[in-house]
């Protein structure tokens, strides 16, 4: 998809203010560092739309990106790094899960992990959680361009071995340097909102 409109158009803790459309959605979930910002700037060829922050953690709601007035990103608080309280956490964790869980027009979600290390707990949680509830996902392995390709193979199999990867999903090795990925990663991102 060739982006010319891109927009963030709210910031949402509870179902009450997510956008009233029924445009498709592809939530994006993953840890504060794993560089969600870089896979959507990337995708929709903007520079900081969605803003990238040397602290992790920084944000804290439900942003819903307006892409091409046909679907909507919604980037969820990454988990993992962020120096909240357990409550503040908790309370994250009840928004998500309340989003993922019941969202009527949410049609995927990815899942992005880091190329260079095994899934975190919390990465195995959420690729659980998806499974569980049956939502779609699409894995994104980032940061393709700090292994040496020759090395690819061996790091993308001891990340599915860690999540019990479902063969039926997604797997995508993206860059945001190289951008490599970019087109499988529109291409699954639309075949999910057919």
């Amino acid at each position: 998809m060739k982006v010319h409109q891109a927009e963030i158009v709210i910031s949402a803790v509870a179902p009450a203010q997510y956008p009233d459309t029924n445009l498709p959605e592809i939530a994006l979930a993953g840890r504060s560092n794993v560089g969600k910002s870089s896979f959507i700037n990337t995708l929709i060829d903007r520079k900081n739309l969605a803003r990238t922050s040397s602290k992790p953690g920084k944000t804290q709601t439900l942003n819903f990106y307006l892409i091409e007035q046909a679907l909507h990103f919604v980037d969820v608080p990454g988990y993992g790094y962020a120096k909240v309280s357990k409550t503040e956490r908790a309370k994250w964790g009840k928004m998500i899960e309340t989003y993922l869980a019941e969202r009527q027009q949410l049609r995927a979600v990815v899942s992005l992990v880091d190329l260079r290390h095994a899934p975190s707990q919390e990465d195995i949680q959420m690729y659980d959680f998806l499974k569980y509830y049956e939502i779609p996902v699409i894995v994104v392995a980032t940061k393709a361009d700090k292994i040496p390709r020759g090395k690819w193979n061996k790091h993308e199999s001891m990340i599915k071995k860690a999540l019990s990867f479902d063969a039926n999903d997604t797997f995508i090795l993206f860059s945001a340097v190289t951008k490599q990925g970019k087109e499988e990663a529109w291409q699954a991102i639309e075949d999910a909102i057919k």
